[in-house]
């Protein structure tokens, strides 16, 4: 009997605790995301029946929904938008200017003309001159569009919603608090909705750990050196595993208050396991939890090499579920396909929606293929694709609803795809492979490590702090759930990821000193639920918040390639200090910075000039970026230049070799052959210089595999002559995704 290739969609909706000891919301993301992202998601699929999904629903976001469906939670962005115009200080004006456009302009912002000619002003002329030069009603429409944006475009049939986006402008408190009431409604049927389609079997609706901690990191801080054995840790060590069945207890019982049923999957924070947390999971009677590819590699001493399409060669491996023996009965564990997850939530939202579509839906034919080809296809496969199911969707236009519809449409008409929920798979082809639970890796999806959470100075600062708030606890015996859940509930606040995912390097936006400021202000709860003495440090952020000038990539980007360096472009880009900032060579160097990243599609750069530079006199006339590829056996030729000095890494032998003319932004590629040569090859790279360089560079044109190494320098020359390069005594080092 052939199977149809078996597809599970796990889209993760999740908010940290946004709210203080005070009961005072600082940032407004749950409000947000909630009219934009968690009620639609649903209700699209729901128009698909044949089409089976899972949607995983952290505790911590379910509370802070319910606080603003009751009208008891304030951020101060809602505060702002319920003032009249006429009241607000000088201090909230700027506020309003600094922060009332904190959307993706591309998006959220642009498509609206009354929000874009605001956003506009501010990007050209400051926030100095909006501040001397606007109106109340700059102000009063600012206040309504940042909230009508994020309004999910499956709702602008709505007869208010509509009659809004027809006006544009002139908006009044009145309407403001229309808006914010409209708010309210479509929050207010997030839970309800889910819980219908998971009783019509149509939706599977899964749990994490009550506020989103690192299980594994709870259980022993240690376990971060099973993927990264000389990982530096926090003074103290983290050994909290009483607390791990505490988390699932209060998730498990807020699951059942709201669904009427006890959950069958459970999402572990950031897809993070280890053999100590399985006990305690099976023990709550959770049947299934899942995982990243990385570390089902990592459990099976298997490393997943992928085609040059993005296919696994052995998808046997990866697209079945296994099974886990715990003391306290069987669990089922699935891992994801991290790429075709890392699609969704990195690369189609910056394609055309009928490519990405197409795109998606040949993967998933591919594998079928790949299985018919073994002789596999009598046995049943599971693709999982799990991610975040709300941030992704800022990147996409409409957010998302194009993609999403096009993609149920043509699933919908597929009798050899099939969309399932995890459960109803795992009940009807239960898992034979067997993975020795000691045997299972501590990892998460992030590289198959927990170097995101800790192991930064940052990071193992914050924990030693939540060590010593932990050990006082435990000092006070007599303060029980029972008879003082603050301290507890301060406590499992703590304990959430998301402090320690923003903490030192990795990750960075311009909130960060208010997650400093929420993980103190939760610790902080812990000292005064006890009658402690709060320490003063605790009043100190634990980061200094201090930005290195050069840094990292952070994520995938999705730059616009038209020369102005769109700031929200390229935020998530790694950085370099070039001009006046690297020793002699660049003291008067014309390129200021360099900026770099990908997404699944292109490489990425960008170079900025210095201002009241003359391009045409004071840069160098060519451009050469040169690929060096260590420890892959390839043909490789010097740099194809007159007058190189002969010094590392100059003198390396490169293998690929993109030539730019600054002048006619025309471009050529060229591949090494035997014997030292240059070969011509076609390029589809795409350069425009105006304020600025950008430059998109297809991976499909050099033709490397996924996750190989690449060094990367760039030579500035005159009519073939060396000029200079840059870096300056280094490469550009990145991974292909």
């Amino acid at each position: 009997m052939s199977h149809p290739l078996y597809i599970a969609f796990i889209w993760h909706q999740h908010q940290p605790l946004y709210k203080n000891n005070e009961g005072k919301y600082l940032l407004p993301w749950v409000r947000l995301h909630g009219t934009k992202d968690y009620l639609d998601l649903a209700l699209l699929l729901s128009r698909y029946p044949k089409l089976h999904q899972t949607i995983n629903l952290v505790p911590s976001l379910i509370l802070q929904l319910e606080d603003y469906i009751a009208g008891t939670a304030f951020d101060p962005y809602l505060e702002l938008t319920l003032q009249p115009e006429e009241n607000l200080n000088l201090a909230q004006k700027k506020y309003i200017i600094e922060h009332f456009f904190d959307a993706n302009h591309h998006t959220l912002i642009d498509p609206h003309p009354r929000y874009r000619e605001l956003y506009q002003q501010k990007q050209n002329q400051g926030v100095q001159w909006c501040q001397e030069n606007w109106t109340k009603q700059e102000y009063a429409d600012l206040l309504a569009w940042h909230n009508l944006a994020w309004i999910d475009p499956l709702f602008w049939d709505d007869p208010e919603i509509e009659q809004w986006l027809k006006q544009g402008k002139n908006f009044s408190l009145s309407d403001r608090q229309r808006i914010i009431s409209k708010q309210r409604q479509i929050l207010s049927r997030i839970i309800p909705q889910h819980k219908e389609m998971q009783e019509k079997g149509q939706l599977e609706v899964t749990t994490s750990p009550y506020t989103h901690p690192i299980l594994p990191l709870l259980a022993d801080t240690n376990s971060a050196r099973v993927a990264v054995a000389d990982l530096t840790l926090p003074e103290k060590r983290f050994q909290w595993s009483e607390d791990i069945p505490r988390h699932l207890r209060k998730a498990k019982q807020m699951y059942l208050e709201r669904f009427g049923q006890t959950p069958k999957g459970l999402w572990p924070s950031e897809q993070s396991v280890s053999p100590a947390i399985l006990a305690p999971i099976a023990k709550e009677g959770f049947q299934w939890i899942c995982s990243d590819e990385a570390v089902l590699g990592w459990s099976l001493q298997h490393f997943f090499h992928r085609d040059e399409t993005g296919n696994v060669y052995q998808p046997e491996l990866l697209y079945q579920p296994y099974r886990l023996i715990t003391p306290y009965g069987d669990l089922s564990i699935v891992f994801r396909d991290h790429r075709l997850s890392d699609l969704i939530g990195f690369s189609y939202g910056g394609m055309e929606v009928n490519h990405a579509v197409s795109d998606l839906i040949g993967h998933l034919e591919a594998i079928a293929r790949r299985f018919q080809q073994k002789g596999l296809e009598d046995q049943p496969w599971l693709v999982t694709i799990a991610l975040d199911g709300e941030n992704c969707w800022e990147f996409y236009q409409q957010d998302g609803l194009p993609f999403l519809s096009t993609l149920y449409e043509r699933l919908s008409q597929k009798d050899n795809l099939q969309l399932v929920t995890v459960s109803e798979f795992l009940t009807k082809f239960p898992p034979k492979t067997l993975i020795p639970s000691d045997q299972l890796h501590s990892g998460s999806w992030v590289d198959g490590s927990f170097t995101t959470w800790i192991g930064d100075p940052v990071k193992n600062k914050a924990w030693d702090l939540l060590t010593q708030a932990r050990e006082l606890l435990a000092k006070h015996p007599e303060a029980t759930e029972e008879n003082n859940p603050e301290v507890w509930e301060s406590l499992y606040a703590a304990e959430g990821s998301d402090w320690f995912w923003w903490f030192g390097e990795g990750h960075s936006s311009n909130q960060d000193a208010i997650f400093d400021q929420l993980f103190r202000e939760h610790l902080k709860g812990i000292y005064h639920s006890l009658n402690e003495k709060i320490p003063p440090y605790l009043s100190q952020p634990v980061d200094t918040n201090h930005q290195q000038r050069d840094h990292l990539p952070q994520s995938f980007i999705h730059p616009v390639i038209d020369g102005y360096g769109d700031e929200q472009d390229w935020d998530k880009a790694g950085r370099l200090e070039i001009g006046g900032a690297r020793g002699t060579m660049h003291q008067s160097s014309v390129i200021q910075h360099l900026y770099y990243g990908w997404d699944h599609l292109n490489f990425y750069l960008r170079l900025d000039f210095k201002r009241g530079s003359d391009l045409s006199k004071d840069l160098a006339k060519e451009l050469h970026l040169l690929w060096y590829y260590p420890g892959i056996p390839k043909n490789g030729s010097p740099i194809p230049l007159t007058g190189v000095p002969n010094q590392s890494p100059l003198n390396y032998l490169y293998h690929h070799h993109l030539g730019i003319d600054l002048q006619s932004q025309s471009l050529w590629l060229e591949e090494a052959g035997p014997n030292h040569s240059w070969s011509p090859r076609f390029t589809r790279s795409y350069l425009v210089i105006a304020r600025c360089l950008e430059l998109a560079v297809p991976w499909s044109d050099i033709h490397v595999q996924p996750d190989y190494n690449l060094e990367l320098v760039m030579v500035l020359a005159n009519h073939g002559h060396f000029d200079s390069y840059l870096p300056e005594n280094q490469l550009v080092k990145f991974t292909v995704p």
